[in-house]
């Protein structure tokens, strides 16, 4: 699977003050379980979508009041077998679960880009990064050459396209090339894009990387 982001921690020093509104423009970049959520708590609002402040980074609060329920992250029913500590990504229905208890998980709404498509199967996050460099794949440039001057990385900060933080998902102690990772475009979430994996809300991906740790398992599920 041709890989869309190459990446390794790296700070930035972007700082932005006003509040992060969903964009209606994207950027162009870039087993089973059974899974139920006839019962759901809010895990959303100013609590869990406020501003955060990382060194000279600032990722802005969130402003949720446009959003569907169904994307921000909240706990829900789970019926599925997996342990608690695991991670569950599906596809088809735009959802990423962390598995907190038998019955229960939190749930994230994510989107999907080509590769978070393709592959499917068990894994394990080999690595985690904080705000990632981010470098774009010969392909990546044939198909926008204005992504020819971040050939030699783009540092991590509000605007790099893997967001605040990445997880990078390997198997057999090998990289798969799939990655779970924030994004620069807030309103992609819950959509298909035309590149990269499965992107959160940088809030989401904030907390789903201090829930994990490295050698957390990973489903990912066909579709």
């Amino acid at each position: 699977m041709q890989n869309d982001f190459e990446s390794a921690a790296s700070p930035s020093t972007a700082t932005v003050g006003e509040p992060l509104r969903l964009s209606r423009r994207l950027f162009v970049l870039a087993a089973p379980a059974i899974l139920t959520t006839a019962c759901t708590t809010a895990g959303g609002g100013s609590g869990s979508y406020g501003t955060v402040t990382e060194g000279r980074v600032t990722l802005p609060a969130m402003d949720t009041s446009g959003v569907n329920p169904r994307w921000l992250r909240q706990t829900v029913a789970y019926s599925g077998s997996e342990a608690p500590g695991t991670v569950v990504v599906r596809p088809s229905e735009r959802h990423l679960y962390f598995v907190t208890g038998r019955g229960t998980a939190i749930r994230y709404g994510v989107g999907v880009g080509r590769q978070g498509a393709l592959w499917h199967g068990r894994a394990v996050i080999g690595r985690k990064g904080s705000w990632p460099n981010w470098t774009p794949t010969a392909n990546m440039i044939r198909y926008d050459p204005r992504n020819a001057r971040y050939a030699g990385g783009m540092p991590g900060g509000i605007n790099n396209p893997l967001g605040a933080r990445a997880l990078y998902l390997h198997r057999g102690g090998r990289d798969t090339m799939y990655r779970l990772h924030g994004t620069n475009v807030p309103s992609s979430i819950g959509t298909a894009v035309s590149s990269g994996c499965i992107r959160l809300f940088n809030h989401d991906i904030i907390d789903l990387h201090d829930r994990v740790r490295i050698g957390t398992p990973v489903v990912v599920l066909a579709g």
